[in-house]
């Protein structure tokens, strides 16, 4: 049986991520949306042969969409609304006016009626006090024909070189949802710095801006070996001498600790821990710097060729909030077993059972 290859939109794409590893299983992007300008700039260069848009989904009408997309018939509706209102990172507030955005995620799958609605977005949608969200996700997109289902997949599970854990929700018109199964080879930081094992200048490999500004926490790290960091003060004991100690009063820290662990290195011989928008949170596993951009790229498993624009800052930001290109890949694999045939059984997930699933956040051991 022919692979059925999907034309797709990505809204809310950021850079691409989701878009790039779809591509990678043989689907093809029509349209990547997106309000972030240098986000954007980074889908076009990307995504030769899809239209990149900087808009507000909001002002998006009918007429233009289809305009843009010059009538084509649209498969498959992927997205990342933005995941501020979500997130367990924060207050979580589930009133955030960011979270309207998903009405005009389905307003426009309304419009285009694909045959497939793919939807990412972090653990905490799935938490107790976003619970009647979820339920009208769910409940819209049945209503408008769809099987819809949820599972919560860590990125380092399906060949990502980092740990990221997502709710992916898909809904399928006439069939039912499908998930990959996790590999059985997992990818490491050492698989990602054999990718830069010599001089070449590599696309946003700059390493004169990841060094240390301050000579002190260059000292300090120095002193700290790859997947370690002080978050404790028994770990400023076992890795730094006296005179490197951090000047703070550990019994009136909250919880007697950092916040965030400060001089982080990567681990070696394990995924990286999630790659966040910004580089002061990690450090090269070896080397006393930050990371560069082509690292914190390749850890969430996009392809070298791939060029971000805009600012460092931007660019960093655009790795932090893109699916991984490789576990949207398997994702993208699993899409071609589908025959859109009718089914009468809809599957009607128990939100206590995805509740309950959510939040175990015990790490496999690699």
């Amino acid at each position: 049986m022919a692979k059925k290859n999907l034309k797709f939109i990505d809204l809310f794409c950021g850079c691409g991520g989701f878009s790039t590893g779809l591509e990678a299983a043989g689907h093809e992007c029509l349209l990547g949306l997106d309000f972030d300008k240098h986000a954007v700039e980074s889908f076009k260069r990307n995504h030769k042969n899809a239209l990149g848009l900087c808009a507000d989904i909001s002002k998006v009408s009918k007429k233009e969409l289809l305009t843009l997309l010059k009538n084509q018939k649209v498969d498959m509706v992927v997205g990342g609304p933005p995941c501020q209102g979500f997130s367990t990172v924060g207050k979580g507030d589930a009133n955030d006016e960011r979270n309207a955005l998903f009405k005009h995620f389905v307003r426009i799958v309304g419009i285009l009626k694909p045959k497939v609605v793919l939807f990412e977005n972090v653990t905490g949608i799935l938490a107790k006090k976003n619970e009647f969200i979820l339920k009208q996700i769910f409940k819209e997109f049945e209503g408008l024909g769809y099987h819809m289902d949820a599972k919560v997949l860590d990125a380092a599970e399906y060949g990502v070189p980092s740990h990221r854990r997502r709710t992916i929700i898909m809904g399928v018109m006439n069939d039912l949802p499908v998930y990959p199964n996790p590999v059985k080879k997992v990818k490491t930081v050492q698989d990602v710095l054999k990718k830069l094992k010599d001089n070449k200048a590599y696309l946003n490999h700059e390493i004169e801006s990841a060094l240390i500004k301050k000579d002190i926490d260059e000292k300090r790290l120095a002193k700290i070996p790859p997947g370690g960091g002080i978050r404790y003060e028994r770990d400023q004991k076992k890795y730094l001498p006296k005179r490197l100690w951090f000047d703070v009063d550990w019994g009136k820290l909250r919880e007697n600790r950092f916040r965030q662990t400060r001089l982080q290195r990567l681990p070696l011989d394990k995924p990286a821990p999630t790659i966040l928008t910004s580089r002061s949170m990690y450090y090269h596993p070896l080397e006393n710097r930050h990371l560069t951009v082509r690292e914190a790229a390749l850890c969430q498993s996009f392809p070298m060729r791939f060029q971000f624009l805009g600012p460092i800052s931007a660019q960093f930001r655009q790795i932090g909030n893109a699916v991984p290109p490789e576990l949207a890949k398997k994702i993208g694999l699993c899409l071609h077993d589908l025959s859109f045939r009718k089914k009468k059984v809809s599957v009607k997930r128990n939100t206590k059972e995805l509740n309950s699933k959510a939040f175990n956040y015990k790490e496999k051991k690699y």
